[in-house]
Formats: C-alpha cells, sequence, structure tokens
C-alpha cells in the first residue's frame, strides 16, 4: 500500500526478493495538466503496471465492495509506505498484522512530515523505523530502526532520495523477520515523542526575526516542496536554496540588500541570508545571477 515516488523502492525490493505481491494499493488517479485532461497516475501504479501486479483504487477503504477485494487476496502480511490512514477492519486483516515504513526515528516526528521537520529544526540525523500498525497513528511496536545523517546544507528532498533507498532496505529485512519470526517488538517511549504535523502555505512564510541559521534549515527542510516564501515589491517570492552569513550588522530585520549583479540576501538576527535559488510570482525557477539579471529590486 502505497503512492508516491519514496514507496517505489520498497516495492521493488519485495518484488526482486521472490515476494508474491497479491495486490497494490494505490491512490485513485488524479486529473491535471492543461484543462485537466490528462489522467496523472501515482508512481506506484505506473511501477505495478510495468511489472503486471494487480492494482486495487479504492476511493473508501470502508467500502463493502473494496473489502470483500482485499479478503480474497488472502494476503499474509500487508506493508504499508506513504499511504493513507488505514481503518481497523483493513489492517487488523491479514494473518501478520501490517507493517508500516515511517521517515523517522520514532517515536521522534510522528505525523505527516517527518523529514521536513527533521530538517527545519536542524536535526544532523534522522532515519527510518518500521512498525506494527495499531489505532493510534505512528504508535505502534516497532520492529527495526537505521539511522540516517542530515548534511548541514542538505534539502528535505535530497534526504528524501537517500531515505527511500534505506527504507526499502529496512521493509525487506522487516518481512524477513516477520516470515521467520525472528524479531522482538518494542514499545516506544511516550516520553520522547515530537509532532511532525502536515505543512501548510502559512507555516512556510518565512520569519527573519531569528538567528541565520534557523532561517537557513527553515528554507533548506522546504525544499523542494512546498518552499519558503516570503513578500518581495508585493509579489510573492519562493526560496529554494541558500547560504548563510553571520555577521553583525545595523540592517532593519528583513530588509533585502542586493548588489543587482549576483548577490540578494535579507538582513536576520546574527547576519545575512543569501539567496542562491529562487522564483517571483509569476516568473520561472531560478538562480539569483540570473534573477538579478531580469530584475531590478525596488
Amino acid at each position: 500500500m502505497g503512492t508516491p515516488d519514496f514507496a517505489v523502492p520498497s516495492l521493488d525490493i519485495l518484488l526482486e526478493n521472490g515476494y508474491d505481491i497479491v495486490g497494490v494499493i494505490t491512490a485513485t488517479d488524479k486529473w491535471g495538466g492543461r484543462g485537466n485532461k490528462k489522467r496523472l497516475e501515482s508512481a506506484v501504479k505506473k511501477y505495478a503496471l510495468e511489472k503486471g501486479l494487480n492494482i486495487l483504487q479504492p476511493k473508501n477503504l470502508k467500502g463493502a465492495k473494496f473489502l470483500k477485494k482485499l479478503e480474497a487476496l488472502n494476503a499474509d502480511l500487508q506493508v504499508v509506505v506513504a499511504f493513507r490512514m488505514l481503518p481497523e477492519v483493513v489492517w487488523n486483516m491479514p494473518t501478520h498484522g501490517t507493517i508500516n515504513l515511517h521517515g523517522s526515528l520514532l517515536p521522534k516526528y510522528r505525523g505527516a512530515a517527518p523529514i521536513h521537520w527533521a530538517v527545519i529544526n536542524g536535526e544532523k540525523t534522522t532515519g527510518v523505523t518500521s512498525f506494527k500498525l495499531k489505532h493510534e497513528i505512528d504508535t505502534g511496536n516497532m520492529i527495526f530502526q537505521e539511522e540516517i545523517p542530515i548534511g548541514a546544507d542538505e534539502s528535505t528532498g535530497e534526504v528524501h532520495d537517500r531515505m527511500m533507498q534505506v527504507g526499502a532496505a529496512i521493509v525487506l529485512k522487516t518481512v524477513k523477520a516477520i516470515e521467520s519470526g525472528d524479531y522482538t517488538p518494542i514499545a516506544q517511549n511516550e516520553s520522547l515523542v515530537s509532532k511532525a504535523p502536515k505543512l501548510t502555505t502559512e507555516i512556510c512564510e518565512l520569519n527573519f526575526d531569528q538567528p541565520v541559521k534557523k532561517v537557513h534549515d527553515f528554507i533548506r527542510g522546504l525544499n523542494p516542496y512546498p518552499v519558503a516564501w516570503t513578500v518581495l515589491d508585493g509579489l510573492k517570492l519562493k526560496i529554494y536554496r541558500s547560504k548563510i552569513e553571520k555577521i553583525e550588522h545595523q540592517k532593519a530585520l528583513g530588509t533585502f540588500i542586493s548588489n543587482q549583479k549576483n548577490e540578494l540576501k535579507i538582513a536576520c538576527q546574527d547576519g545575512f541570508i543569501h539567496l542562491l535559488e529562487l522564483q517571483l510570482q509569476g516568473r520561472k525557477k531560478m538562480d539569483v545571477k540570473a534573477f538579478l539579471n531580469g530584475y531590478t529590486i525596488k
């Protein structure tokens, strides 16, 4: 059970290791492109079609028709990677229940955006956790974890791309352990819980009244999506990449400073955040030099 790119390596590694994938459950198709005339299939569906796998795309996970089809698959185990919340009637159906792969070292960063929040908060490490599903989201007994370093300038997208490969290996290790019965479930320590809530556009607005490192971490934590933003000359300015300049200054916080050639920076508490890759409302994403070549800061 999965939808985006993140889930594909986990499906692939199970298939490549000889496991019988009796069904692939993924999101329903969407319509997009010009005039909403292009059918958009999930990354997991595209892979499953390529491999000739049985695909189910339920709108309602509690629907009688879907539940009947799911039960008919007679699965021993369900593997969830980046999918929706499941009702108990679904996750409790197989003999060995359902396992989930989560993009953090649980119980840290429970929720919808664990990679984003780890980067935003300036963590130096994160990881993946496999665990058994139960009622409350991301609370089940853990099976395996693996730590992953986060570089000082790495974006969420870069961590995501490395994590999905590490995660796939953990999924395979977990399935093998369940198959052999050779594992000991570990309860999560509730005193160590932190949250990773869904990110909204409002949350993504930059605040320059803080240390420059926090601003930098916020920018890379929201790259490539949903992207940190501020306002320049009355227009929304998305910022994808930045670098830090720590220096004492007397500029008002949030002031834009530019040489109109190759440098555009914003004043923060203890220095300046240099914008390296950005996108002004109504324009394409570009590096700062290309941007300043065609735009004069007002």
